[in-house]
C-alpha cells in the first residue's frame, strides 16, 4: 500500500536521521535548524506576536530545537523568554552550539535554572514551548526535570511540545503516575508516532501535527515497519473505478444478517450504508418483528425472514452472495447464538462479523477456529476483549490484536479514535479520519455496511477494511462542518458517505 505514512520506532528514527544526514548530505546541525524552522512557522502561523512564548529547553537536542526555535521566533518580532533547565551536566554538541547561537543575539532572554524555584511564574496568557526531552527516553524522570514538569503542568498554561511531550514514551506504556508533559499541542517530525495512537496518552500529546522535515530512509527500513498511518493518498490509490458498461451484478450481492425486537434501528442503519457503499444488490435476513419495518425503511433492499423475534437461522444458500455482514442488533439469544455457528461453519467466503455476533463467540470460544480466514471483525475495545482477555493498557491491548490476527488469520478492526486494522501477516494500519461526533450508539452498525458493501464490490479483505474505516471517518468530518461533533448522529453519518467518495474521486 503505497502513500501510508510509516510509524517508526524511537530506534528507527535515530537511524533515519544518521541515514538523512550521510546521504543527503547535511549537518546535524543544519538539521535540526530545518526542524525547528518547521515548527516556527507552525507557531507564527498560529498565534499572533503579542503571546509570550516560554521556551523551556532540555540539554540534549531535544533542548537545541527549542534554542533554534527561541532564536527563530525572537528574530520575527515575537516575545520570548528561554529557560534552560540543568538537570545534568552533559550537554549536546547541537544543544551547545544552539546555545551560543541564542547568547550572540538575545543573551537577554536566556536564563539557567538550577532549582524548580527559577521558573518563572508562568501567566495564563503565556504559551509554554516544552523541549526538554525528546524520543530518547528510556526510563520516567526525577530530580529536577521531573520537578520542572510538575511545576508547568500545575500551572495550567497551554504547552507547546517539540516531537514528543517530556517524559512520554513513545513505544511503551507510560506509567500514569510518571511526570509526563501533558500538551496541548505536539509538532512532531516526518512521522506520527505509535505512542499517539493510543487514548492513554491523549491527556500528553492533546492534538499532534506531523511536520514534514524531508527526511529519507531505506527500503529496509521502510520493510522493517509494521506499523502504518493511512492517508488519503493511500486511499486514493486503493478506490477502483466504475466501469460505464457496469450493472447491479458487477457490483455484488450483499447478505445482512441483522437486527431483533427492539433493534432493529441497528438493522436499518447498516443496510443503509451499504447500499452508499456502491454496492449492488442487497437482502437483509431480520426476524418476522422487522419485516415490515426493514420494507417501509430500506425500499431499495430486499428481506427475508428468519424467526419471529429474534433471528433464527433456518435453511439459507449463504454462500451465494458475494459479502456477508452479519452481527448489528441480533441479540444473543440461544437460537440466534445457534445462527451464528451455523453461518460460521457454512460460509466459504470471509465474513464481515460485528457486536452481537463477536458476543456470541465470546460466549462459545470454541467456535473461534470456525471464522473463516480473511473474515473482518470489527470489534470496539470491550468486545474484543470479551473475545480474548483483560489487558491493563492500550499498548498491552494493540499486542494481543495483532497475534489474534495472525492466530486466528483474520481482519480485525479495532474502532477507535484512531480505528486500527491488524492483519494476518501482523501490519497495523491506524486510520486518520474521524472524531468523537462518532462515539454514539450505531456508528458501528454504519461501518459494518460500508465495510460488507466494500467486500461485495470485489475489494479485498484488506482494502475493504482500511477502505470503510476512512471513508465512515471521512463522512463523519464531513457531517461535523455542519451538524457539529455534540448533535451528530449516524443517519447524519450515512447521508454524507456520498460526500466522502466524492471527496477522495477528486
Amino acid at each position: 500500500m503505497q502513500h501510508v505514512l510509516p510509524i517508526f520506532s524511537a530506534q528507527q528514527i535515530k537511524v533515519i536521521d544518521a541515514f538523512t544526514i550521510q546521504s543527503e548530505p547535511i549537518t546535524s546541525i543544519d538539521l535540526m535548524e530545518r526542524a525547528a524552522s518547521k515548527c516556527s512557522q507552525w507557531i507564527m502561523k498560529h498565534y499572533d506576536v503579542e503571546t509570550v512564548f516560554k521556551v523551556c529547553c532540555g540539554l540534549g537536542n531535544n533542548g537545541g530545537d527549542g534554542l533554534a526555535i527561541a532564536r527563530q521566533l525572537l528574530e520575527h518580532g515575537f516575545k520570548v523568554e528561554v529557560f534552560i533547565i540543568n538537570y545534568s551536566e552533559n550537554c549536546s554538541e547541537d544543544f551547545l552550539i544552539n546555545k551560543k547561537r541564542l547568547e550572540s543575539k538575545f543573551s537577554q532572554f536566556l536564563m539557567e535554572v538550577n532549582d524548580v524555584i527559577h521558573l518563572p511564574h508562568f501567566q495564563k496568557s503565556d504559551m509554554i514551548i516544552d523541549a526538554l526531552f525528546g524520543i530518547g527516553l528510556s526510563k520516567p524522570l526525577t530530580g529536577l526535570a521531573a520537578e520542572c514538569i510538575n511545576v508547568m503542568n500545575q500551572s495550567e498554561v497551554a504547552i507547546i511540545s517539540i516531537d514528543v511531550p517530556s517524559g512520554l514514551f513513545v513505544d511503551k506504556h507510560s506509567d500514569k503516575n510518571s511526570s509526563i508533559i501533558k500538551a496541548q499541542h505536539t509538532l512532531t517530525f516526518q512521522n506520527p508516532k505509535l505512542g499517539f495512537m493510543f487514548a492513554e496518552n491523549n491527556i500528553y500529546v492533546g492534538n499532534g501535527h506531523v511536520l514534514d522535515i524531508d527526511l529519507k530512509w531505506t527500503e529496509e527500513i521502510q520493510n522493517n515497519c509494521h506499523a502504518l498511518y493511512v492517508t488519503e493518498e493511500s486511499i486514493k490509490q486503493l478506490m477502483k473505478p466504475r466501469q460505464k458498461f457496469s450493472h447491479k451484478g458487477t457490483f455484488g450481492h450483499s447478505l445482512l444478517v441483522v437486527g431483533s425486537y427492539g433493534k432493529m434501528g441497528a438493522a436499518i442503519m447498516s443496510a443503509h450504508a451499504l447500499l452508499r457503499s456502491g454496492a449492488g444488490l442487497l437482502t437483509v435476513c431480520v426476524p418476522q418483528c422487522g419485516y415490515d419495518i426493514m420494507q417501509t425503511s430500506v425500499p431499495e433492499a430486499m428481506a427475508l425472514v428468519n424467526g419471529n423475534e429474534y433471528i433464527q437461522f433456518n435453511e439459507l444458500d449463504i454462500n451465494a452472495y458475494s459479502a456477508i455482514g452479519i452481527g448489528p442488533g441480533i441479540g444473543t439469544e440461544n437460537d440466534t447464538q445457534q445462527s451464528v455457528k451455523a453461518i460460521l461453519q457454512s460460509s466459504k467466503k470471509p465474513l464481515v462479523i460485528d457486536a452481537d455476533a463477536l458476543n456470541s463467540i465470546s460466549l462459545n470460544k470454541e467456535w473461534l477456529s470456525l471464522i473463516p480466514p480473511n473474515s473482518i471483525l470489527t470489534p470496539h475495545p470491550k468486545e474484543f476483549e470479551r473475545l480474548t482477555k483483560s489487558v491493563a493498557n492500550d499498548f498491552e491491548r494493540h499486542q494481543l490484536q495483532i497475534e489474534f490476527s495472525k492466530q486466528h488469520q483474520v481482519y480485525v478492526v479495532l474502532k477507535g479514535a484512531h480505528t486500527c486494522v491488524t492483519t494476518p501477516e501482523g501490519e497495523s494500519y491506524f486510520n486518520s479520519t474521524g472524531n468523537s461526533g462518532l462515539a454514539k450508539g450505531g456508528s458501528g452498525d454504519v461501518l459494518t455496511g460500508l465495510i460488507t458493501g466494500l467486500l461485495a464490490q470485489g475489494y479485498s479483505s484488506f482494502e475493504a477494511s482500511v477502505i470503510g474505516v476512512y471513508v465512515h471517518g471521512l463522512a463523519g468530518d464531513i457531517t461535523k462542518d455542519t451538524k457539529g461533533e455534540v448533535a451528530m448522529i449516524p443517519t447524519d453519518v450515512i447521508e454524507n458517505i456520498p460526500n466522502a467518495f466524492i471527496k477522495l474521486s477528486n
